[in-house]
């Protein structure tokens, strides 16, 4: 069991988290958000659906989430020329400090995993697991909506 794909998937999934969570321990962050910060720190100002859909979280969790972070002053919600249908999410300075440096601990623990591996190895690991990724949502059970 231990060298099946879906056993490794998940328990190098959790490992990550267990060690991000580790590292950010002195921050407010709960498990689903820093996902959310780093998204936001390359997409400034999106819109709920493409955070959710990016992040891979429910449209009804991440109108949660996002309320939880900018309670803590990580994010601002606003509505942009008087849509009321799409609320666009943006970083505070605290949240945008708060994204370095969850970005900071993602790159740590990535480094750590490919410790022992080439460049073209790297490179490799990625291109597969973007491959499976494409492949669960064009075969697998979850279909790209």
């Amino acid at each position: 069991m231990k060298h099946s794909l879906h056993y490794l998937l998940m328990a190098d999934y959790l490992l990550f988290q267990k060690n991000l969570l580790a590292e950010i321990k002195d921050t407010p962050l709960t498990s689903g958000q820093p996902k959310i910060l780093d998204y936001l720190r390359l997409h400034d100002g999106a819109v709920q659906k493409e955070i959710a859909e990016a992040c891979h979280i429910e449209p009804a969790t991440i109108t949660s989430v996002l309320l939880g972070m900018e309670n803590k002053g990580l994010i601002l919600r606003k509505k942009l020329n008087g849509n009321r249908r799409s609320l666009y999410v943006y970083l505070t300075e605290n949240g945008r400090q708060l994204a370095e440096r969850v970005n900071s601990e993602f790159e740590k623990i990535e480094e750590n995993a490919f410790l022992g591996f080439s460049e073209d190895e790297k490179k490799l690991l990625i291109d597969f697991l973007t491959r499976i990724n494409q492949n669960m949502y064009v075969k697998g059970s979850i279909r790209d909506e």
